[in-house]
């Protein structure tokens, strides 16, 4: 018997077009980048290394998903508010390692409830969230 996505589950055809979406605004950047997307548990649900991406770039996108999950806002956002002095101050070093720099924003359902987070790394932090937010523009 197969097993229904609930509408707070992120579904696997859904993942696939944003992968897609990414990749597509990859290519018309010209860079390669590495794309994760992960559940509501903040779990890996898909991972997509384009041809060339960089190496050291892998953990960063699993972990720009996770904390973007983790935390419910884009990775951007953390950062301003980790800065010295600031409220979140090392957060970083916290949850086994955190990243927060653009390039992780949540995923929504129709109801505004969080139901997983992409992280994209691969090339500047501006690049990265561009492809970041052409994953999420998919629905």
């Amino acid at each position: 018997m197969a097993n229904a996505t609930s509408s707070s589950e992120l579904s696997s055809s859904r993942v696939d077009r944003m992968i897609a979406a990414a990749v597509q605004k990859s290519e018309e950047l010209g860079v390669n980048m590495n794309i994760a997307v992960v559940d509501q548990g903040a779990n890996l649900k898909a991972f997509r290394r384009m041809d060339g991406a960089w190496l050291g770039s892998i953990d960063i996108a699993c972990k720009k998903a996770r904390t973007a999950r983790l935390f419910d806002m884009p990775t951007g956002m953390i950062g301003q508010i980790s800065q010295p002095g600031e409220s979140l101050y090392n957060i970083e070093v916290s949850n086994q390692g955190l990243i927060t720099f653009p390039g992780g924003l949540p995923i929504t359902d129709q109801q505004g409830t969080v139901i997983g987070a992409v992280g994209v790394s691969g090339s500047t932090v501006e690049n990265d969230h561009l492809v970041a937010q052409a994953a999420i523009d998919t629905e």
